[in-house]
């Protein structure tokens, strides 16, 4: 009986240092190429349209859906983020098309931060709309996870950037430690709330190709001037 005991205990500990020798692999590979993502002067960006599939997100006053303006803004950023030649910047996309990456809700969420964990960028953008039962609200804001510097310092680089959308928005960053994705994820991460669709007139603004091509070249200012590639 003993020795049948000893050996399972053999197989559990073989087991676990297993397990924790292939941990520690994933996490040396993960420096080691974030460490040459550095020496070659490159970067990995992940550009998170929200919401996708069912869920579609806020409803604007004029029926606008937030799952396809963050994703139309998404493609844009992209667009304008490909047109800069300022060093290498690899951009991945949570989602290309209206769909989201799970027809559950949750298990979207956890499809996203399981993928941004594995990639490991050097940031993540996520794209949003807001609403508010208060219809002359407005304005965009960013968000960032309460404990993470780097979050804090891309957010407030984010948030005067899109002060040139609009010189009346005094919104500041702000902190948050409730949003799955800001809590889940290991890397930096921002959440960008481009304006409120419950509001007539940036609804109406969020929806037009125009604008949504200003709200692109604002964001993509503020990536590059974290990744000390803009004129700030």
């Amino acid at each position: 009986m003993r020795k049948k005991a000893g050996w399972i205990l053999g197989i559990l500990f073989l087991g676990a240092i297993i397990w924790g020798s292939q941990k520690l692999s994933h996490v040396v590979l993960s420096s080691a190429v974030l460490h040459q993502r550095e020496q070659e002067g490159e970067y990995c960006l992940v550009l998170d349209a929200g919401h996708g599939g069912q869920d579609g997100g806020k409803i604007g006053v004029h029926r606008e859906i937030e799952r396809d303006i963050n994703l139309q803004i998404v493609r844009k950023i992209q667009e304008q983020l490909e047109k800069e030649k300022q060093g290498k910047i690899q951009v991945i996309l949570t989602r290309e098309d209206e769909n989201g990456l799970a027809e559950d809700n949750v298990k979207d969420l956890k499809e996203r931060v399981r993928l941004i964990n594995e990639t490991r960028p050097d940031l993540v953008v996520s794209i949003h709309q807001n609403s508010y039962t208060d219809e002359r609200v407005k304005g965009a804001q960013v968000f960032y996870h309460t404990a993470s510097t780097e979050g804090k310092k891309v957010a407030e680089l984010m948030q005067t950037s899109l002060y040139t959308l609009d010189e009346t928005n005094h919104r500041q960053a702000k902190e948050n430690q409730t949003y799955y994705l800001l809590k889940k994820t290991e890397v930096p991460v921002i959440i960008v709330e481009c304006g409120f669709l419950s509001n007539p007139d940036e609804a109406e603004k969020l929806s037009s190709e125009n604008y949504q091509d200003q709200v692109a070249e604002a964001v993509t200012k503020g990536i590059l001037n974290y990744f000390g590639k803009g004129e700030n």
